[in-house]
């Protein structure tokens, strides 16, 4: 298994604070920080951009909103797979890590990582499919999240990995790094492994491997968040994943 490399860019650093300072729930706050500086020359838009920021907070963090929100991004996502092509391999999209203390590792695969393996390794199970996990350095001086994602298959669900992309800093990356490695040996149909939630960014980010995101199939499980495997279609249904 090749490590990924232990360094984070300061493009990749900077691309991460803007969009933590930008994006709500957080979002809400740079804007009312910003609200606070214009209080003294423009003190009607300071207190409206404030009243704004904090409108924002609450309506986001009303579980009615917020629910919504989820459901509205999870819709519209067949269940049944293609049985005329059916995916020839299964892709688990890595999440976080968490640092570990006093232990033999310095790190191991955090709560929503866990839930994408363990419904990777169900699909595994049933489809005897080869696995190939997808995820490289999220924090400085620690092991890229696939290989943490590989190790913990292996241990804690005695599943095999075929495969492990550990240079991808991004969803981006983990679509476009995982194509060539699949394209090298021949597969051209996939499973995805990811949250419901985060399954319309897996698609969008990954144009290379799944061409028309408005279509794809996903087998929702019964995991408390409604985490989804899907795979994208063509004009049949079948996901390619398309030659170099």
């Amino acid at each position: 298994m090749a490590g990924g490399s232990n360094r984070i860019g300061a493009p990749v650093i900077l691309r991460n604070l803007l969009v933590s300072l930008l994006i709500p729930p957080f979002g809400f706050v740079t804007v009312a920080f910003v609200a606070l500086l214009l209080q003294r020359r423009r003190p009607a838009l300071g207190l409206g951009m404030c009243w704004a920021a904090c409108l924002g907070l609450v309506v986001l963090a009303t579980p009615a909103v917020s629910d919504t929100a989820l459901v509205l991004l999870e819709r519209n996502l067949p269940l049944v797979p293609p049985a005329d092509d059916p995916p020839q391999a299964i892709i688990i999209l890595g999440a976080e890590i968490i640092r570990t203390e006093g232990g033999t590792e310095p790190a191991r695969v955090g709560a929503l990582t866990l839930e994408r393996l363990r419904a990777g390794a169900q699909l595994q199970r049933s489809t005897q499919l080869p696995i190939l996990v997808t995820g490289g350095v999220t924090q400085p001086h620690m092991p890229p999240v696939g290989d943490l994602m590989a190790i913990s298959l292996h241990r804690d669900f005695q599943v095999p990995v075929a495969w492990v992309e550990n240079q991808s800093r991004d969803t981006w990356e983990n679509a476009t790094d995982s194509a060539a490695i699949l394209r090298a040996h021949g597969i051209h149909s996939v499973y995805v492994v990811t949250h419901a939630w985060h399954m319309r960014r897996a698609l969008i980010a990954g144009p290379s491997v799944w061409p028309d995101p408005g279509r794809f199939l996903a087998e929702q499980r019964d995991l408390g968040d409604r985490l989804l495997r899907a795979a994208r279609m063509d004009r049949r249904p079948v996901v390619r994943v398309p030659p170099g």
